[in-house]
């Protein structure tokens, strides 16, 4: 091979030696450039590309509801208790933060904490019916959302750290929970209850809405019935029990949530 020709494949060898080279350094640098893309991704479409069910990055645990005070609340009726929920107290607030008043021939309820009312003198032992009538005349007046209302049975060690006791409750959506003390809370429907047709709905937000609610202890059995229907029934075995009820027998009442407001009549124990 000439002089000439050793020249010209020199060359070529430098100019593919230059390619190669040019062609690693746009490779490095489009890797570079995607992962400062990446770390750019914003939060909120990080949150989007999170897997189902996942919290969105950064998101704050979900804060417990607060309950709106009764102005010049207390109990206004004689011979009535209550007992405030345990987180409601450690807020600081109690049984005058809501408001229990006589109504024509019935009482007038509205609440800042949830909490029961009861009268020690209303205690039923056996078989026995406890009923009431609860009207919402404006659902959900002091809330966004529904908050329910019903009957306490089976209230032992009232107002002390040891109470126990049972409620059925129905809410203005159609819905009713079953729940309790003893003394720390447990659920017998679940932690948002259940659908039952026999619940009462209101048309909507400020429409009046009523619920007659019974709870009843009989035999073996403790149902509640809304309605005139039995939307639930529990043997006592599933309810007297650790960490549940001390007795089926014990006094009874009202219980309501927090932020409501509804009138109660025909209140009655039944034997």
């Amino acid at each position: 091979m000439d002089a000439e020709h050793r020249m010209a494949s020199r060359t070529v060898a430098k100019q593919r030696i230059l390619r190669l080279t040019q062609d690693n350094h746009m490779r490095r640098s489009l890797c570079c450039t995607l992962a400062l893309a990446a770390l750019a991704v914003s939060p909120m479409l990080r949150a989007q590309m999170a897997p189902a069910g996942a919290p969105p990055a950064g998101a704050k645990p979900a804060q417990e509801e607060k309950a709106t005070p009764i102005a010049n609340g207390g109990i206004f009726v004689p011979g009535w208790k209550a007992t405030v929920d345990a987180n409601a107290v450690k807020q600081g607030q109690s049984e005058k933060d809501s408001s229990f008043k006589t109504e024509g021939s019935g009482f007038h309820v509205m609440t800042g904490p949830a909490l029961t009312y009861y009268n020690p003198k209303n205690a039923a032992t056996g078989d026995y019916t406890v009923m009431a009538t609860f009207n919402e005349p404006h659902y959900m007046n002091r809330n966004d959302h529904p908050h329910p209302y019903g009957i306490f049975i089976a209230g032992n060690d009232m107002g002390t750290p040891e109470e126990s006791g049972l409620y059925c409750a129905a809410y203005g959506n159609g819905n009713f929970i079953v729940r309790g003390f003893g003394p720390a809370p447990f659920q017998m429907n679940g932690r948002r209850g259940e659908a039952n047709e026999a619940v009462h709905k209101a048309a909507g937000p400020g429409e009046p809405v009523s619920q007659s609610i019974s709870m009843q202890v009989k035999g073996d059995k403790v149902s509640c019935i809304i309605n005139n229907t039995t939307v639930a029934t529990y043997s006592k075995a599933d309810l007297v029990a650790a960490g549940k009820l001390k007795s089926t027998d014990g006094v009874v009442g009202l219980r309501f949530a927090h932020n409501t407001d509804a009138t109660v009549t025909d209140f009655m124990v039944m034997k």
